[in-house]
Order: structure tokens, then C-alpha cells, then sequence
């Protein structure tokens, strides 16, 4: 848990595993323990290397930072993420280094070469009807945060499956490459404790902000101003005074840095019902998923 008045500023990053060096589809947004959100550096299109260089150098003090994207792949269900690999890793930590180590040589931090790996592509579906004999058929394999969404009437999304408009997966093999390269004076919820000073960073779901703020299942996205400055407005949020046009990314961005303000404070966001010591160390959580 953490202490009511540690945290002081809050900011959301809406993630992108696109190829290419620059993402439209990323968005970072933040805010103080008042005020509206504000995007960082509007206007700019952002790279996933410029997202890590802002996380490790450009964060006001005590922030907590969420990442829309999965944090880890699934492991308890069959306790290991990949069975019958003899590379498979123990551990969250584990498993960035491993994807990281295996990309090195992919540009602006992509996960092609992981994906495309004899032994990961088994367990992944891809595009071009590639499905791995190990890929389970369906939505795939589901961590145990997942299965916490489905109960909420959420409708999440195997990180195994790379293919259709809802997929995360190639967002949270990216991440995981920018998770692995940050400096340990930055803690990762669960994985780390929670200190008593500096920024923390969390798995966000940014559907869950627009639930929270009245949008209904499967109307999540918001595309115009008017529609952000309402979402804000019905999490007790000034809105944003931005005027059209606006992104879904951006909006996404900004209405969940706020809704984590909301919730940041709340004991249940950080003591899960579902999360076990193995979760906690191998699969992650979902902020704000009880």
C-alpha cells in the first residue's frame, strides 16, 4: 500500500507496438494532485525511445506512471510462459531480458525477432493465418489479471495473440523491452516494492478510466474534445479546455492520468483479491482491477 499523500503527480502513456520509428498511436499525458490533465509535448510524435528517455529523465518527483499495455504474458495457468522451452524464465524480470536480449538487433524497439523466434513463434498467433501449435485455441491464454477483467465485463485480450484490432500483445512486447531497460530507481507495481519516494509504474487498462467516467462497454473511445472534457468531468476532473481536433490516444492519455488520481489512494488498487505472491512475481496486475 501506499501512503495518501506520497504520490504527487500522475501520468498515463498510451502505448503503441506498431513498426516504425515514430507512433502516432502514443499519447503521454499527465497531472498534478489538482488541475486538469495536460498532454506532454503536444503536438509531437513520439518514439518508444523517447517514451523511455522521458521515464527515466523527464518525471516530476513521486509520479506514478501507467502504461497501457500487458506487463507480462501468462504463466500460472500452465506455470511457465512457455512450456517445453528450455529458455523459458521464471520471472516477469526474467522474461524482459530475455525479449529484450533477443531483439537486440531490432530497431526503435520492436519485438519482430521474439515473435519470429523458433521457439516463442509456437506460442503466439500471427498474421497471415500463422498460428503456433502451442497457441490455445480461442482468445488464447489469459493471465490471472485477465480473467479479473472478464469478471468485470471487460473484454481483454490474450498478450499471445498478435493479430485484430483488440490485440495488445505486440504493445506489450515492446513495453517489456522499455520495462527491461529502466533503471531500478524506478519501481514496477508488483514486481517492486513500493518505496517511500520516486516514481512507480503500473500496467494500466484505459477502458477502464472510460468506464469509470460513464462510457459504455464497447464506446470507450472518445475522438472529440467535448467528449474528453465530460469523461473528466464525471471522475471529478476539470476538464481539459482543448479544442478539436483530438486523438483517441490522446484522450485515452489524459482521462486515465486523472481517473489514476482517483484511484491511487484507494487501498484495493494495490492489495488485489486475485493476486498471489506467484501473480505478483510472474504475470503482474492490472492497476485499478479488483
Amino acid at each position: 500500500m501506499i501512503a495518501a499523500d506520497r504520490l504527487r503527480h500522475f501520468a498515463a502513456v498510451d502505448w503503441s507496438g506498431a513498426v516504425g520509428q515514430r507512433q502516432r498511436g502514443i499519447a503521454v499525458a499527465i497531472c498534478g494532485t489538482d488541475g486538469a490533465p495536460a498532454l506532454v509535448r503536444p503536438g509531437h510524435v513520439w518514439s518508444r525511445a523517447e517514451v523511455l528517455d522521458w521515464l527515466n529523465d523527464g518525471l516530476p518527483v513521486d509520479t506514478l506512471v501507467g502504461l497501457d499495455l500487458g506487463i507480462a504474458l501468462p504463466f500460472v495457468d500452465r506455470a511457465a510462459y512457455f512450456p517445453g522451452w528450455t529458455e523459458s524464465p521464471p520471472d516477469a524480470r526474467a522474461l524482459w531480458a530475455l525479449v529484450d536480449r533477443l531483439c537486440a538487433d531490432d530497431a526503435d524497439l520492436s519485438a519482430g525477432s521474439f515473435v519470429a523466434h523458433e521457439q516463442a513463434s509456437r506460442h503466439f498467433r500471427r498474421h497471415g493465418g500463422r498460428v503456433g501449435d502451442l497457441f490455445q485455441p480461442g482468445r488464447g491464454r489469459l493471465r490471472a489479471t485477465e480473467h479479473a477483467q472478464a469478471a468485470a465485463g471487460l473484454n481483454p485480450c490474450s498478450n499471445l495473440n498478435l493479430v485484430g484490432a483488440a490485440q495488445v500483445g505486440k504493445s506489450s512486447l515492446t513495453g517489456m523491452r522499455v520495462l527491461h531497460r529502466l533503471p531500478r530507481t524506478v519501481a514496477i507495481w508488483p514486481f517492486d516494492p513500493v518505496p517511500a519516494a520516486g516514481p512507480v509504474v503500473v500496467e494500466i487498462y484505459t477502458a477502464l478510466a472510460a468506464i469509470a467516467a460513464g462510457r459504455r462497454k464497447g464506446r470507450a473511445k472518445m475522438r472529440t474534445a467535448a467528449d474528453l472534457d465530460t469523461a473528466l468531468i464525471a471522475i471529478g476532473s476539470p476538464p481539459s479546455d482543448l479544442a478539436d481536433p483530438v486523438s483517441d490516444h490522446q484522450c485515452d492519455a489524459l482521462l486515465t492520468a486523472a481517473w489514476l488520481r482517483t484511484v491511487a489512494h484507494d487501498p484495493r488498487s494495490w492489495r488485489p483479491a486475485g493476486m498471489t505472491r506467484e501473480v505478483a512475481a510472474t504475470e503482474g496486475w492490472t492497476f485499478g482491477v479488483g
